[in-house]
Order: structure tokens, then sequence, then C-alpha cells
């Protein structure tokens, strides 16, 4: 089901006996709603099945969801806590991909008690090396084809190929690459620029919740390295591996993926 009328938009799965505890999935960079919907993950579906509530968000200026000003991490973990609240189901299970497990983090530092488990998905504790050289770097090359006017279905394509496994299907890529040209120009510009100035890292002792840490085996934004070293500091945190997987862990296997999830919540 798709709400508007809520802090953030969103899609919401519930079991069918009603509401069961709250968990909130958080896009990354180039996504949307839509990436934990049935055509690209079903892990909306998957968690209603197993007695969950799942709410799917826009973060602010993607979908339906309004921008917001200034565009940081802070204002988007912000968005996310007025949701949760408005929802009002209780401290939320919070899942986030890639940037959103970023926001994740930093709800989790800044209004701890509105979540109840974390789930960090191909993302780090800070962004770039220290010194802001590579983010420059970064940030010149991510906006470079915007900037010579190829637009969002110019950027899709060869940043998307970059970020899977190798021999990830076509059909999968295309969706993916679909999602984020979808993206409007200047949320990608706002939330990438955003991204350049996270750093978390000398919170992560300080996360009191149960922790899963997982990311694809082939991942070279979030690689298992990193993964490993933030599950490390993380107390009591649990690390997961997706084998044939990227970046686009949740999209590109996706059973694979919902199953650590779904064993991650049932240990809890």
């Amino acid at each position: 089901m798709l709400v508007s009328d809520a802090p953030l938009a969103h899609l919401r799965w519930d079991p069918p006996a009603g509401p069961g505890p709250l968990v909130v999935l958080l896009h990354g960079v180039g996504g949307g709603r839509q990436a934990w919907g049935d055509a690209l993950s079903g892990t909306g579906r998957a968690l209603a099945a197993a007695g969950f509530t799942a709410v799917a968000v826009d973060f602010p200026g993607y979908g339906l969801s309004t921008p917001i000003e200034p565009y940081d991490l802070a204002g988007l973990a912000g968005a996310v806590a007025a949701l949760i609240g408005h929802l009002a189901l209780g401290p939320a299970t919070v899942v986030g991909h890639s940037m959103g497990g970023m926001v994740a983090q930093e709800l989790v530092a800044c209004l701890p008690q509105a979540v109840a488990a974390l789930v960090l998905a191909s993302t780090s504790p800070a962004f770039g090396k220290p010194g802001g050289d590579w983010q420059r770097e970064f940030l010149q090359s991510r906006f470079a084809p915007l900037d010579a006017g190829l637009g969002m279905a110019g950027l899709a394509p060869p940043l998307v190929a970059a970020m899977v496994a190798p021999g990830t299907p076509a059909d999968r890529q295309a969706a993916a690459q679909a999602l984020m040209a979808g993206v409007p120009e200047a949320t990608y510009r706002a939330a990438v620029r955003a991204l350049v100035a996270f750093d978390r890292r000398a919170h992560l002792p300080a996360i009191g919740v149960p922790t899963l840490v997982i990311t694809g085996e082939f991942d070279r934004t979030a690689a298992p390295e990193v993964a490993r070293k933030m599950a490390e500091r993380i107390p009591g945190a649990q690390l997961a591996i997706v084998p044939g997987a990227g970046h686009l862990l949740n999209m590109e296997q996706p059973d694979h993926f919902n199953t650590t999830l779904l064993a991650f919540l049932a240990r809890r």
C-alpha cells in the first residue's frame, strides 16, 4: 500500500492478522521506496509474511516525499524519526542500505529510543578518506555526467554496472538503472553532497541495540573488510557476507538477503 499523507511517503506491508513489530526500510542514494518492493527485492512482502509491519520510505526529495533544506543526514534522520513517531508502532528495526545505513547510524546516535535494532547493509561508518581531496574527486566524478547534460538516465547505466557483482542478470541491472534514473537530479546532487560529510566512527561502540552488518561479496563501495571492521566495533554485532552480490545486494540476491534478514530478526 502506498501512503503519501505521512512525514515521509512510503510503501507499507502489514501481516494478515494486523500490524506487527515495525521494520523501516531505508534506500540508498540512487534508490527509492521501490528498492524494497515486489519487483526488485520483495523484502517488504517477506517481512509481512513473517509477522512484521514493513515500511519502505522515500527520503525527502525522492518519490513523493517533500524536499528539505538544508539537505543533510541529520535532516534525513529527523524525517525518519518523525515517521516512526507518526506510525505509533513503537521503536523500529531500521534497515538501511548504503546512504540509508548512514541515516540509520545518525538516527541511533541522535534518537536511540526510536530504534529497536539495526541492519546496516552495504554501508560504512564514514565516507571516503580524511583530508577532503578524495571527497572532492568523488563529487567531480559523480557529477561529471550530469554536468555534461546526460541527466540521471545517462548517469545510471555505467554506475549500476560498476556496483553489481560479475554475472548479475541484465534484467536486474536494468531495473536498478530505471530506479536510479528516476531520482530527481537536484535531489541526487544534494544527497551525494550530504554523504561526504558523514562520520560516525566514534559512535560505533555506543550502539546499544542488536545489529546486523551485511554486505556483498563483490561490494567495492562497502567491501567485506570494511563491514568486518565495522561489526567488530559495534558491541555484539553480527556480520554476514552475501555471496554473488555487489553493492546492490538486496536487489542482486534478494532471496539470500531476505533470508538473512529474517533469521536475524528471529534470533532477536
